[in-house]
């Protein structure tokens, strides 16, 4: 059993001032990637290989359109991965990233923790610009449109 996978935690907020009769709602991604893998260097087979094959080509995508951001693309590939397709909001505008990377210091995984801090690198140059707090107005009866006060 292979235990190698992105993982994903997303939780979601939402706060009522009651004297202005407004909503604030937000959104936390706590993501976990998986590190690339280099097929050559692992010697992974069966179904280890498709595996590690999916996470190379998610993390691809993902470095894709984060180099789509960071040169301010009209096009942001982000149907090229569900990963992507995941975390379209949070590499938009009105976000805020903070990334941290962990690397190795030990001399064979070398190549690895340098492509990580390449990788790093990359995602600083990123531009997002300004976060804004997302609020809505309530109607009558100060009833949120799923029930809730």
């Amino acid at each position: 059993d292979s235990s190698r996978s992105h993982l994903i935690l997303s939780i979601y907020c939402e706060g009522y001032d009651k004297l202005s009769k407004t909503s604030s709602f937000g959104k936390l991604h706590l993501i976990d990637l998986a590190g690339s893998e280099r097929l050559s260097r692992s010697g992974a087979t069966g179904q280890s290989k498709v595996e590690a094959q999916e996470i190379n080509k998610s993390l691809s995508a993902l470095g894709n359109c984060i180099a789509a951001r960071a040169n301010k693309k009209d096009h942001v590939p982000y149907r090229d991965s569900v990963l992507t397709r995941l975390l379209q909001d949070s590499l938009e505008k009105n976000s805020k990233t903070l990334m941290f990377v962990q690397i190795s210091p030990a001399q064979s995984d070398y190549a690895e923790s340098t492509n990580s801090l390449k990788f790093a690198a990359r995602v600083k140059e990123v531009e997002l610009g300004k976060a804004t707090k997302s609020v809505k107005k309530r109607g009558k009866g100060g009833r949120s449109p799923k029930g809730r006060r």
